[in-house]
């Protein structure tokens, strides 16, 4: 967990609205969190740990800083909206027998 993201949750813990704030700017997801603090503190907090996890789970998609927030807790890494697509893999040909001590296993 990087430092920032510990920031984020002491600030969500203290005022959850500016951390919200922090990650999304003046957005949708403000205007709900600040609802949800008004009717009840503990829908705010909720709400706002949502938002830092699914930050959380972008970074660990995409890598530190290569994504964007996109609103309602949806993220999509920079490099046009797809995730990068996987190198092909060249036919590895027969599995090798390791450990076997009849051919054919």
């Amino acid at each position: 967990m990087r430092g920032s993201t510990l920031l984020l949750i002491i600030v969500a813990i203290i005022f959850p609205p500016a951390a919200v704030a922090f990650m999304t700017g003046c957005s949708c997801d403000l205007l709900i969190n600040v609802l949800l603090t008004i009717l009840g503190y503990i829908p705010g907090h909720l709400h706002a740990f949502w938002l830092i996890y699914k930050r959380i789970q972008a970074e660990e998609r995409y890598g530190y800083g290569q994504y964007r927030y996109v609103g309602s807790g949806k993220y999509e890494p920079l490099q046009g909206g797809v995730a990068a697509p996987a190198a092909p893999v060249a036919n590895p040909g027969p599995k090798p027998n390791y450990g076997a001590t009849a051919p054919g296993y």
